[in-house]
């Protein structure tokens, strides 16, 4: 399934954009994607949550960050009590927020905050029922104001080390920045042949360092080992064609570099706690 591209406009007088959506019906599944950074905090709903490949269950009190172009939806099962859903929305561009990095150095630690979120960022919940009456505080100001309110809130969600990626790499490509680092090189190489699968060595020379050097700078850099990294871009890619196409689910584990149908549907469902058939009916 595609998803389609919303085209956000910013209110006059402002630079970033905002909306306090309730929805007496409940909230549609509607799979979309936009250049604009998104956070969300769910109200007085349950339901799943789509966010790239990851498909996850929500409710009262969810706060999500996305990344740009980062395709999502939500979509509700029911109310936590009587009332609409709500959605609290807001949206700024990556321009606007790399501008603010790049000007105030006491912005380092939302700039690493953006970073994180390109794969989806779920916030913990005592950091999510902190953030709460913050956000309803915002919605409240007057729109001059509500800038530096926004920027309270993705200070103080900055300092939450227990917020949890939820797409796999797969779902947002790392973007290539001028100035190529040992890192930047040896994701670029395992994005673009890790169907084939990569050679260790090969990665070492990439980098220009030992296989052990190369394994410390991976850890540092992506909180996970080459296998698991490989692994969840495999995983990722099955998804995008589980949900894209009608392609049999054989022919997608040989084309992401399983040869046995098995393997992939064990190391799937150890990912997705669900099976490649499941994944696709959610769809």
């Amino acid at each position: 399934m595609k998803p389609f591209l919303e085209k956000l406009q910013t209110p006059d007088g402002a630079s970033w954009a905002w909306l306090d959506r309730k929805l007496e019906d409940g909230i549609p599944f509607q799979w979309h994607h936009h250049p604009e950074f998104e956070l969300t905090l769910t109200l007085n709903s349950r339901g799943q949550r789509f966010i790239g490949d990851h498909i996850g269950d929500y409710t009262d009190g969810d706060l999500v960050l996305i990344g740009p172009n980062l395709p999502h939806t939500w979509v509700s099962r029911e109310r936590v009590a009587p009332g609409p859903h709500v959605a609290q929305v807001m949206w700024f561009h990556p321009d606007w927020a790399a501008a603010l990095g790049a000007t105030l150095v006491e912005m380092k630690p939302v700039t690493g905050l953006l970073a994180r979120a390109r794969m989806g960022l779920r916030f913990s919940e005592t950091v999510s029922a902190a953030a709460r009456p913050r956000i309803a505080a915002l919605f409240a100001r007057p729109a001059e104001d509500r800038v530096l309110a926004l920027l309270e809130l993705l200070q103080f969600l900055a300092a939450d080390a227990a917020a949890a990626p939820l797409a796999s790499p797969a779902a947002a490509a790392p973007a290539a920045p001028a100035d190529r680092t040992r890192i930047d090189r040896v994701l670029d190489y395992i994005h673009l042949n890790y169907a084939g699968g990569v050679c260790i060595p090969e990665l070492a020379d990439i980098a220009a360092l030992s296989p052990s050097g190369l394994h410390r700078l991976f850890r540092r850099h992506t909180r996970q080992t080459i296998t698991d990294y490989v692994t969840a871009l495999r995983i990722g890619e099955a998804c995008a064609l589980l949900s894209g196409t009608g392609r049999p689910v054989a022919h997608i584990a040989a084309d992401i570099g399983y040869d046995s149908l098995a393997n992939f549907n064990r190391r799937f469902k150890a990912l997705k706690a669900m099976t490649p058939r499941e994944y696709r009916a959610k769809f």
